[in-house]
Order: C-alpha cells, then structure tokens, then sequence
C-alpha cells in the first residue's frame, strides 16, 4: 500500500473527527529582527580612554593561536580597524601558517573615537594640519569638520597604547609595527618624521602624501634640518591605477603614485645610514581594492616566519 493511500484510509477512519493533513514546517529564511552578533574567537576589547583629551577610544586584540602570556610576541597596530581589524587577523591566521610563512604576532586594532564617524575621527586624529585655513585650497575637497590633531593621538599612542602594549601584552619591544592606509599612511608618514623610534616597521599603504598641497614635506625638510640618522624599515605600496587616468578606476585629481615615489627618493637623497625605505606599485589595484594585497605582503616583509614557505 502506498503512503497516499495510507494516508487515504487513515481520512476514512477519521472522518468523525475530521482529517486535519498538517504541511511539512520549513525553516524561516528570514533574518530575524534582532541580529545575534558575530564574534571573533581570541579577540578582546580594551577601553582605553585618552587621559589628555578625555576622547574615548578601545583598543581591539586578537591574539595567536597557542597564545602564551609569558612570551614576547611582536605586536602590530592597525589603524582604520573597523575595516582593516578583522581582515589583519584573517590573514595571519591564514598566511601566516601558525609562524611558518609569517611570525605569530599580537594585533592591536584602533578604532575610531566612541560616538564619532569613522570619516570624523580619522581627518581629525591621522592629519598634523588643517587644509580649510589655507585659501589656496579647495573646500570641497575637504568635507570633515576638524583636521590637524595628529600631534594628540600620536601622543595618545606613545604615552598609551604602546606602554599597554608592553606591560600588558608582553610585547617585543623590538618588534613594533605600525599599519596604515590612506589617511593612516599619511599618518604613518608623519610619525616616521616626528618620533620614529616609537615603532620598528611601517607598512604605509597609498598614503595620502598630497595631503595639503604636500604638508609632509614641510615635516621631512625640519627632521633632515636635526637629525642625521632615521632608524627605521618602510615599505610604501600604491596601487596601478592611483595616479591620473582615463578609466573609472584612476585617480583624476591627485597622482598619489608620485607623490609615494618622490617622497622615497627624497628619503634616500638624505643618506641615513639606519634608514632602510622603499616602494612598490601593485599592479591591477585602486585605492579600494590594494589593503588586502598590501597587507598581506607588507606582513611578510615586516615579520618573516621561520620557514620554510608553504603555500597550501
């Protein structure tokens, strides 16, 4: 007998109470009104406030596998880390081959100001001037509120986050690396010339060197005016197309390729022996598609593994 006329017989024998056939129940597809967050395993959140302007910043932290707190580890410190965070993270545990291809590191994410924009916080914090008091420059160019406040975070990071980093974190003191894109480059670039020691490597993707009418410059010139030595590693990428072009992809405004390229040769004209800088330009890349590729080169640049290479 088939299941139709099982089901069948059974309507005869209960048509005194009626036959009530029930539709298999599917499983909603509907995304539900209140979205459990996802959550990153061996990550933490820090409230790490500035004590100086009282603005309220968190420091994020993902830790390596096998963690171990009584070991030193490199650290890294991300900027833009709503973006950059998570995917820093994903590659170290991917590339990075539990330290065969890349070292094993601490990652330290910093995140915007608690309550401010992204945008906001980021022209205010990773700028050293403000573009809307020089009337040669366009206003519309410019479309944050504030900028020229790098000098407060950059001192928010030397008298924080890397003392935190050290005490807390157990961080190599010789193995700090700074992260950053855009904006965060140029901010990279600014600490390269103002405090250089406070980190060991950048890795400064398409920095935003044109900043101003080229202000970096300004800060480059007073540091060879003082200095005869810049201890430092730099590795600078920018993409194919952010320079001028015709395709949608091009920059039609600013040659950020250029600026990257003459700010490395005026580096090198110095001649600092403890200064080891340079440059490349990635192919098939733009300024929104260059951070994962950068990232992932810049890391194996910065903290090689102990080898030998795998890729799979």
């Amino acid at each position: 007998m088939t299941a139709i006329q099982n089901l069948f017989l059974l309507c005869l024998l209960s048509l005194s109470v009626g036959c009530h056939v029930q539709p298999q129940q599917q499983a909603s597809t509907k995304p539900s009104s209140e979205f459990e967050p996802v959550r990153l395993s061996a990550t933490q959140v820090v409230p790490l406030p500035s004590v100086k302007t009282g603005r309220k910043y968190d420091l994020w932290v993902a830790y390596p596998a096998g963690y171990d707190p009584k070991k030193k580890y490199p650290v890294v410190f991300v900027l833009d880390a709503g973006y950059a965070f998570p995917l820093v993270r994903s590659i170290r545990n991917l590339l990075g081959q539990q330290g065969r291809n890349i070292e094993d590191f601490i990652l330290v994410g910093l995140p915007p100001e608690t309550g401010l924009s992204s945008k906001d916080s980021r022209s205010r914090d990773y700028t050293f001037s403000d573009p809307l008091l020089n009337p040669n420059n366009d206003p519309s160019d410019y479309s944050a509120p504030k900028y020229g406040e790098a000098e407060l975070f950059r001192e928010y990071l030397e008298t924080q986050v890397l003392p935190y980093a050290l005490k807390e974190l157990n961080a190599d003191p010789q193995k700090l690396v700074f992260v950053g894109h855009s904006y965060g480059g140029l901010f990279g670039a600014y600490v390269l010339l103002t405090k250089p020691q406070l980190f060991n490597a950048y890795i400064l993707g398409s920095p935003s060197l044109w900043f101003n009418k080229h202000d970096i410059l300004r800060y480059e010139k007073s540091y060879a005016q003082s200095n005869s030595d810049l201890p430092a590693r730099v590795i600078m990428y920018a993409g194919e197309f952010e320079t001028y072009g015709a395709t949608p992809r091009h920059f039609k405004t600013t040659d950020l390729v250029g600026s990257m390229k003459s700010f490395e040769a005026q580096l090198k004209r110095r001649k600092y022996p403890g200064l080891e800088i340079r440059s490349e330009v990635l192919a098939g890349e733009d300024h929104l598609t260059i951070f994962p590729t950068l990232i992932s080169r810049g890391l194996l640049w910065a903290l090689p593994g102990f080898g030998p290479y795998v890729s799979g």
